[in-house]
């Protein structure tokens, strides 16, 4: 594959020679490793899984590489969604988008740059989230390497411009699934290699759908328009706030080029806030069993702290005052060492396997009382991640790390980060009233998650402070990016 133009200059910032050296070495690197001179794919849809039954949401695979029944790509009210299967967020928003976007009378189409079996693409994610969920799982190990190393490779190293160069050089291994895309259908990119590649692929209207609320070039798009969660990660974007290094950043972002869209969350999960919230109420004044939602991340980097969880609550659990939802998404391996520890303490739970059968599970657990441990394990990608947004409508309290799900309308209590990117999103959670204060260490998660169970304040404090940013429409943000793509296509017209 010839490399493209070199690139050195994002948003009209000189950056020093060195730093698109080591990008190019990067690139090169992952080229002699994995590209075998990808052929473009030729692209079509297919009606495929839940993902089309619940949001008539397409998916985008190669003609020349399936042998299902395929059809053309419509570009008429249309839009497509980009996304990467590593870890569980960027799928998470993908979702969000597609939800969005179907109640919003439009056609999804996905795009997943992993499903592309043998592809440069494939091979390279896979390479780097293996790395990535390693380092992810060695980081809630060891306190030092979380410290020293983990925290600084998710912030800084990914903070300023000279990291956006990176993701441009890397991206251009992935042009080939873009190349014969319709060039004038909106793109919402769920990840930077998504929206790099379709911009030098000559896709004309790419938006960058960016998660974390701590600004850093990782995410920027040259050639895209971006959107964020908050009025912070606006204003630290629209200034490249602190992502110069040993060089000046001279140019800004262009207001035109940003929208501060709001939180992204699904049609499904917004249209019911103030019902899942009074029936919160409703089971707190009732004194019923308080449900927690423990929700296993992409790495798999919890199952430790979940054990220590169980720990602590296991009295509250037999004195029927708490009740557990735990998603172990796909992650059979750390399933695995969570019910050892269950097991060898003798720890009653009911496991969830069925994808249908936890469905009507779900629906059961709105109007019925709930006791003791639940543990939910799929195979299916989609109901691993998916099945985390049914249960937010069934729960009390939501406990994650910061993560993407740091944006969702449901109380939170968050435990310890994985990576430093994420604690702005306890912060962002925190300030907006529907979440807890990060709780990075053991006592602190321990005397909040008592707290919690044995007291209502917090609580009611969380459910009121939703119930006013759903007013506020602080949790329209996918609408808003999906209306945001195709105000350009409006204007263009």
């Amino acid at each position: 594959m010839k490399m493209h133009t070199i690139y050195s200059s994002p948003f009209g910032n000189r950056i020093p020679n060195s730093a698109v050296r080591s990008a190019r070495i990067t690139y090169h690197i992952c080229h002699f490793l994995f590209d075998k001179n990808d052929i473009s794919v030729v692209p079509a849809a297919i009606p495929a899984g839940e993902a089309y039954k619940d949001f008539g949401m397409f998916t985008i695979v190669d003609k020349n590489k399936t042998t299902e029944a395929v059809r053309e790509i419509d570009p008429e009210n249309s839009i497509i969604i980009g996304t990467v299967r590593m870890g569980f967020g960027h799928w998470r928003m993908a979702i969000a988008m597609a939800s969005a976007a179907h109640h919003l009378g439009y056609t999804p189409y996905l795009i997943d740059l992993m499903s592309f079996n043998g592809s440069t693409a494939q091979k390279t994610i896979r390479f780097l989230e293996y790395w990535y969920d390693e380092f992810s799982r060695i980081s809630q190990k060891s306190k030092w390497f979380n410290k020293h190393i983990w925290e600084k490779t998710t912030s800084i190293g990914s903070k300023n411009l000279k990291s956006c160069i990176q993701q441009r050089y890397l991206s251009q291994l992935f042009i080939p699934i873009f190349s014969n895309l319709p060039k004038n259908v909106p793109l919402l990119s769920m990840h930077p290699w998504i929206g790099h590649a379709a911009v030098m692929s000559g896709m004309a209207n790419v938006v960058s759908i960016i998660p974390d609320n701590l600004p850093m070039a990782f995410w920027l798009v040259e050639g895209s328009r971006h959107t964020v969660q908050s009025p912070s990660a606006y204003m630290g974007y629209r200034t490249l706030l602190s992502m110069d290094a040993s060089y000046p950043v001279e140019h800004c972002l262009p207001p035109a080029m940003l929208l501060e869209a709001g939180h992204y969350v699904d049609y499904e999960i917004v249209s019911t806030i103030e019902r899942d919230c009074n029936r919160r109420l409703e089971r707190c004044n009732s004194r019923k069993a308080r449900r927690f939602l423990l929700t296993m991340g992409g790495a798999g980097a919890q199952a430790k702290c979940f054990a220590d969880i169980l720990r602590i609550c296991r009295t509250s659990v037999d004195e029927d005052k708490a009740a557990f939802f735990i998603n172990m998404g796909d992650h059979k391996g750390r399933w695995a060492g969570l019910k050892e520890e269950l097991d060898k303490e003798n720890f009653a739970y009911v496991l969830h396997t069925d994808w249908e059968s936890t469905k009507q599970f779900v629906n059961d657990a709105a109007l019925e009382d709930i006791h003791g441990i639940h543990i939910f394990l799929h195979e299916d990608f989609y109901a691993a991640v998916y099945l985390t947004n049914l249960l937010m409508h069934v729960s009390d309290i939501m406990i994650t790390k910061p993560s993407e799900l740091s944006f969702y309308p449901v109380p939170k209590l968050f435990i310890q980060r994985v990576g430093r990117h994420e604690a702005w999103g306890a912060i962002r959670g925190s300030e907006m009233g529907d979440g807890t204060i990060e709780t990075e260490s053991r006592a602190d998660l321990h005397r909040t998650l008592l707290t919690l169970i044995n007291s209502s304040d917090l609580l009611n404090m969380y459910i009121r402070h939703i119930k006013l940013n759903d007013k506020m429409g602080v949790y329209d943000g996918a609408y808003n990016a999906v209306l945001f793509a195709y105000r350009k296509e409006q204007e263009a017209q």
